[in-house]
Formats: C-alpha cells, structure tokens, sequence
C-alpha cells in the first residue's frame, strides 16, 4: 500500500477538523511527545486526573511537570504550552487556531482504529518541523539522510486507509467521550519527581 494514503488521510482531517496543517502519527501519546518536544524546555501543568501516558510524553520531551487539580471534559491544554491533549475529542470544526490539539484514534476513542494519533496545527515551519520529528528526521523515504533528530512514530498506510474509510462516515459532531472525573489522581504516585 503507498504512503501516499497517509497524506490523503492528513488532508481529509485537515477539512473534518478545520486545521490547516494535519501530521499523523502511531498514536495520540507519540503526538503529545513530539508536539511538546517542539518547544523550549519548561515546567509544564497537567490535570491530575488524566491518562498516564500525557505526563510522560511531557516528561520525555524534556519538560518538567506540575499537577493541579482542573476539572476537564473532553480536551485540556498543556499550560503554558499552546499544546492541548484532545484524545477524547473528535468532532467536526474542533480545531482552535494558533493551537497545537493531539487527537487519538485508538480502538476506544471516536474513530475507533486499532492505533493512530494526530497534530492539528496552523504553523507551516511547524508542521515542517513536526513531520520531520515523526519520521526519523526526515519529511519522506525520499530524504535519505535526516535533517533533525526524529522519532520512529510514522502512522502507516493500511491505518491511514481504514481511517479515511470511517472517517467519510463519521457525523459532524460528535460528543466528548471523557473528564477528568474518569481518570485517577495521577499526581499521589512518586515515580514523577
């Protein structure tokens, strides 16, 4: 199957969502990773009740984190990073400009694919810089040498297919799927400090 299904799967999000710019990747907690891996290294807040893999992404991507008690339905954004965790938010015109929203297509989640996350973003030289970060440095299999240090999260094409598939079928709007109320209280464990 050509990878070429991956950009018609981008730009299909990209009109769903009304993001200009769409960069898949394997997973929503990859997408937060190299979404927060963008910015400049800084103490990073994140809801207490949230699922495990945001304060690690945060935590990969050399932030440090702090947690705080903060009621959520659907998305909550990284503070002070314009990035915004909305792994439990697929709907139609969701897209808030000037923002950086990572989706999840996970089995459970609205799509419902067995993996896959996106970025949602409206800077060029982000996306730029993005689809390079996902792709072991490289835009493409064209680019035989990378211009940056990446990641290996590319979303492959058999994903991107049966995602274009169910996406023509989704409805516009579509409701939040979670809160913070249906998460455990992340910040009592040790392992963060």
């Amino acid at each position: 199957m050509s990878y070429k299904v991956v950009e018609e799967f981008e730009h299909a999000l990209s009109e769903y969502t009304g993001a200009p710019y769409v960069v898949t990747t394997n997973s929503c907690s990859m997408a937060m990773l190299i979404a927060c891996s963008f910015f400049l290294k800084i103490i990073v807040t994140v809801p207490a009740r949230t699922y495990a893999s945001v304060p690690q992404s945060v935590l990969h991507a050399g932030h440090r984190i702090t947690f705080a008690d903060t009621a959520w339905m659907g998305e909550y954004r990284l503070d002070p990073l314009p990035v915004w965790d909305s792994a439990r938010r697929f709907t139609s015109g969701m897209y808030r400009p000037g923002q950086i929203q990572c989706v999840s297509f996970q089995t459970s989640k609205i799509l419902g694919l067995e993996q896959g996350g996106a970025i949602l973003l409206d800077d060029p030289k982000g996306a730029e810089w993005l689809r390079r970060a996902r792709f072991d440095g490289r835009l493409d299999a064209s680019e035989k040498l990378p211009k940056q240090i990446g990641y290996h999260c590319y979303l492959n094409p058999s994903t991107a297919a049966l995602g274009l598939q169910r996406l023509t079928c989704l409805p516009k709007h579509n409701d939040d799927q979670a809160g913070s109320e249906d998460f455990p209280d992340l910040s009592v464990l040790d392992l963060w400090s």
